[in-house]
């Protein structure tokens, strides 16, 4: 790859969540491209094995938390722009507290000491949940209003509110944009995010629904996010979507990239509440989180689309990488990591 240019007023770039799936793939493109990168992770986490150690090194480390506002308030000195990727994902109810402090709580610490240190350049990672889902198949751009619904999950609810935090920071003086990700898959630790995905499969876990959603390479998402960074545009939002398909062509398609058997029980509304009690009280015995909740069953029977045309106007040069060759790809690595 052949480094770009920084942008021309941004030389320094510190990435909340460095250590997380997107975070990772974010240190990576913007070490590409030329970046002196501050990488912000707890003491707890590690180093991503699914990114180059040669591109790890070239990282400077920073612990902390965005919780915590002294190491915070650190971190930030002497940069110019902050990547904020940091949150907690999860559809468990065992994780809520700590997933609404630090979403919401944390992205208000992010936004107010990135004011206070004059940072020049702000990209907030959201995602789509904060838009709202639907169930008919309505196409969603970035002009959907939040709107509560049953079918928003506790985890849209906390992307949306630090969304309002965002907003509150752009209309204080921040420059820069929240961009809204889809599903993200590719290549990562499949004990996390939506990486389980691929061990759901590999698993050769049963169920499958019709329900349809959208979806992002992690590569591709990492650099759209990059390119808003260097671009001029403030004060706006970008859905970042590869392609929107069923669920079942999604499990299909890993299954075929992982040699597994594809999922054959079509789980509709009533057997999916079957099947995600049914793994509450497996995951009672074994102690490990259920594969299914109530939340992701309840998202996998919706039906949403996501326009991605907006981002394509502003990055003309941008092309998401076909679903298909992303998913496929992914599988590969997740074999070969794996299967030693």
């Amino acid at each position: 790859m052949i480094a770009a240019s920084p942008h021309p007023i941004i030389k320094s770039v510190l990435v909340t969540g460095a250590t997380g799936f997107l975070g990772a793939y974010i240190l990576q493109v913007l070490i590409q491209n030329g970046y002196k990168v501050r990488g912000l992770a707890r003491n707890t986490s590690s180093r991503p094995f699914f990114i180059a150690p040669e591109i790890l090194q070239q990282v400077e480390w920073v612990e902390g938390d965005v919780l915590d506002l002294g190491s915070l308030e650190d971190a930030l000195q002497g940069m110019d722009a902050v990547i904020h990727s940091a949150a907690i994902v999860s559809f468990h109810r065992a994780d809520r507290k700590k997933m609404y402090a630090t979403n919401i709580n944390g992205t208000a610490n992010v936004v107010n000491f990135s004011i206070e240190a004059g940072i020049k350049r702000f990209v907030h990672v959201s995602s789509v949940a904060a838009l709202g889902r639907t169930a008919n198949g309505e196409s969603v751009t970035e002009e959907k209003k939040w709107v509560d619904s049953r079918l928003n999950t506790h985890y849209a609810y906390t992307k949306h509110r630090a969304e309002m935090e965002v907003w509150r920071g752009l209309a204080e003086g921040l420059e820069g944009v929240i961009v809204n990700p889809s599903t993200i898959l590719g290549f990562g630790n499949w004990d996390n995010s939506s990486c389980a995905i691929f061990k759901n499969v590999y698993q050769e876990f049963p169920w499958y629904t019709n329900g349809v959603n959208g979806f992002i390479d992690v590569q591709d998402a990492a650099r759209a996010i990059v390119g808003l960074l260097e671009h001029t545009v403030t004060m706006e939002r970008f859905i970042l979507n590869g392609e929107s398909w069923s669920f079942k062509q999604l499990l299909e398609t890993i299954a075929k990239g992982l040699n597994k058997n594809p999922p054959y029980r079509e789980a509709g509304p009533f057997l999916s509440s079957l099947a995600w009690r049914l793994e509450k009280i497996k995951a009672a015995f074994t102690g490990k989180k259920p594969l299914l909740s109530r939340e992701t069953a309840k998202i996998a029977q919706s039906k949403t689309y996501f326009d991605n045309s907006k981002l394509l106007q502003f990055l003309p040069d941008f092309h998401y990488t076909p679903l298909e060759k992303a998913v496929l790809s992914a599988a590969e690595r997740y074999l070969l990591h794996y299967s030693r």
